[in-house]
Parts: C-alpha cells; sequence; structure tokens
C-alpha cells in the first residue's frame, strides 16, 4: 500500500452468538482494514512489529488484528517517517486490523523518566533523554498520524499497590483526560479510527463504577479494561474483570488489556470480554516455553523432549510443527540459535489463533462453559 490506501471508513460491531451458560459472546468487529472475530487475541508489535515474525508469518498463522505502542512509535520510528510511509499498515507491510495503545502504560513502567501533570505527561525518552509531552490530545493526533484502526485515549496506568486516595485522584485525572480528548474528536471527525475509553480504578471497585460511568457517559466507541494484570493476585483481577465487563453496554466491544494466558483468556470471555493482548506467546517462545491443548505448558528445554521426534502438537498445522520435531527444537535452544525463538514464536501464535477459533466455535455451538471449565484444568496445572 502506498500512502493510506485503506478501504472506505466502516466500522461496526455486530454480535452473532451468546453462550446459554455464561456472559460469552461472539461478535464481527468490521473496520477499513478488515474484520476481527471475536474473542480475539493481538500479538503484541510494540514497535510495529511481533518479535521474530515478518507480516507473511503473522498472516499465515491466522492473526487479525495486533496492537501497537504509540509513545513508543512516536520515538521511534517517529509520526514523521510513519506518516510518509503512508501509515503503519503499509510501514510494516500488515493486511490486518492494527490497535494502539496511547501511552498510557509507560506513565506506570517508565515512572522514573516522566513527570504527570494536569495537562499531560513529560516524557524522558529513555532512548536518548530528548523530551516528549504527550497530552490528551496529542495522544489522539498522533494515533491518527500512525494510522492504527481502534485508538486508546490517554490515562494513567496505576501501579500496584497504590493507596487509596492516589488511585482515586489518578483514576478522576484519567476521567478528565478522556474528557478533552472526547472533545477533540468530536470537534474534529476522522472516519478512519475509533476511539476506546479506558476505565481505570485498581481494585476498587467503586472507583471503577465511577469511572465506568464517566466513560459511558462520553460515549466512546469502544471500552477498554486498564490497570489490571499490573502485579495483583488474579483473584484481583477476575473481581474487577467481572464488576467491570458486564457493566459495559452490551453493543460495545470490550477489550482487556494486558491480560492474556489461556485460563484468564477463558474466565474473561466468560465475564463477557471480547478482545486481548499480551506478550505471554512471544516472550514464552523465545524461552523455549510453547502451548499445547492436551499438555498445557511445555518447557521444550527439558532433558525428556532430546529423543521426542514428534512435532511440539500433532494437531497444528503451523510451519514449525510440520517441519520440525520436539528434539530438534529442543536442540536449537540448548546451541542458542535464533531459529529457535522463530520457530516457537509461529507455534505458539499459531496456538493462540486456533484456541480462539474454537471458543469462538464453542460459543455458537453451545458448548463454551462446559468445554472452558475442562480446558482452563489444563493450563492452571
Amino acid at each position: 500500500m502506498k500512502k493510506d490506501e485503506r478501504a472506505s471508513a466502516s466500522f461496526s460491531f455486530t454480535l452473532t452468538a451468546e453462550d446459554a451458560g455464561s456472559f460469552a459472546r461472539r461478535g464481527i468487529f468490521k473496520t477499513p482494514s478488515g474484520v476481527v472475530e471475536t474473542p480475539n487475541f493481538m500479538p503484541v508489535a510494540t514497535y510495529a512489529n511481533v518479535r521474530a515474525l515478518n507480516s507473511s508469518q503473522l498472516t499465515a498463522s491466522g492473526v487479525q488484528a495486533i496492537i501497537s505502542n504509540a509513545y513508543h512509535l512516536i520515538l521511534r520510528p517517529g509520526r514523521e517517517i510513519l506518516e510518509k510511509a503512508g501509515k503503519i499498515h503499509a510501514f510494516m507491510n500488515f493486511k490486518g486490523v492494527v490497535f494502539t495503545d496511547s501511552g498510557g502504560f509507560q506513565v506506570m513502567s517508565l515512572s522514573s523518566l516522566r513527570k504527570v501533570t494536569e495537562e499531560g505527561v513529560f516524557f524522558k525518552s529513555h532512548i536518548d533523554g530528548s523530551s516528549l509531552f504527550l497530552t490528551p490530545v496529542s495522544a489522539i493526533e498522533s494515533q491518527r498520524i500512525i494510522g492504527s484502526d481502534a485508538a486508546m485515549v490517554l490515562d494513567i496506568c496505576p501501579e500496584f499497590p497504590t493507596d487509596y486516595k492516589r488511585l482515586a485522584d489518578q483514576m478522576k485525572r484519567s476521567c478528565r483526560w478522556a474528557e478533552q480528548a472526547k472533545k477533540y474528536i468530536d470537534e474534529n471527525p476522522y472516519e478512519k479510527q475509533q476511539v476506546f475509553g479506558i476505565i481505570q480504578g485498581g481494585s476498587a471497585l467503586d472507583l471503577r463504577a465511577e469511572s465506568l460511568e464517566k466513560m459511558m457517559e462520553l460515549d466512546f466507541d469502544g471500552y477498554a479494561i486498564g490497570g489490571v494484570a499490573v502485579g495483583e493476585p488474579k483473584e484481583e483481577v477476575k473481581k474487577v474483570t467481572d464488576f467491570t465487563s458486564r457493566r459495559l453496554p452490551r453493543e460495545k466491544m470490550r477489550y482487556l488489556m494486558g491480560v492474556g494466558f489461556p485460563e484468564d483468556i477463558l474466565y474473561s470471555v466468560s465475564r463477557g470480554v471480547d478482545i486481548f493482548d499480551c506478550v505471554a506467546p512471544t516472550r514464552h517462545a523465545r524461552t523455549g516455553t510453547f502451548y499445547t491443548m492436551k499438555e498445557g505448558k511445555i518447557n521444550i528445554r527439558n532433558a525428556k523432549f532430546r529423543d521426542d521426534f514428534e512435532p511440539i502438537e500433532a494437531e497444528c498445522d503451523c510451519f514449525t510443527c510440520k517441519n520440525h520435531s520436539r528434539a530438534y527444537l529442543r536442540h536449537l535452544f540448548k546451541t542458542g540459535d535464533s531459529l529457535a525463538g522463530q520457530l516457537g514464536t509461529i507455534h505458539n501464535i499459531s496456538f493462540y489463533m486456533r484456541f480462539m477459533k474454537t471458543l469462538r466455535e464453542k460459543i455458537s455451538d453451545g458448548n463454551f462453559s462446559s468445554w472452558s471449565v475442562k480446558t482452563a484444568e489444563i493450563f492452571e496445572k
């Protein structure tokens, strides 16, 4: 693609099936860049690339959507380069759907390199020390230049633990920033991008309720549940997910940010979540941990795989499983070859796409509830 040659803008989210035994739902998110079947999982492409995979490998693995990070893309390669390239789809030659986070997570993760004010966030670049001032409006403007299909408002992702007063102050500021962003969006319509409001409040359900009410009042295109999976016990994540997801508008898409272990996806889908992202499948692949439907996670470095000439997963049709054995993959890891991480990533991403496809089918055929309980047990071992 040259410049921004996506199809004429047309966004919609339609529910196609709902599970009778839970709040799980199946849907279709249509965008100018393609269709995302939900529930779905987005591999993380922080710098406009999913580590170790090219765009053809993403497509072959069944990936429909990825998520990148506006903060990092603003620093490298920069807004000017992305605009000249024809925006992110053309730059990375990815023909699927692209989400972007605004940089709210970096407010937490780069706490030593930033200063938060009512107007926005001053960052000192972790690359060269240069300054970046990100405001609620410039975060949206930047994501328009980047060209993602779905953008996130600028927010503050709280650390865990955080005391109640600080949590409340951060949540209220995030709401004020969301209001500024929505005002800009309403006054400057842009038909090629949807914007999601982010619900914050940590584990305090009263703060979550207040944030949720404000985001719904602003009427964003979709809603994200932020500030989870940042160190809390899993039961806290479940509590927040259950409380928040089922109170969101039925007709809008629900995105649970940063959650992506299979057992957590199963629970969250049962509570009505539609889309997920997480670094787990790619990060684990680079250290030799692979996902399978029958055995859960396996560590290919284990000595028992030294003479195991079966594929990682017999039922998997990914390039790795069709061409290489467990023994060979173990050998690659033991010799430190970079091919090991690439082959592992191909499998793990392919696994996640098959896992989500099966999950969607179970919702449609009415067997999600019983299947999800049995499947979660495999991954919780």
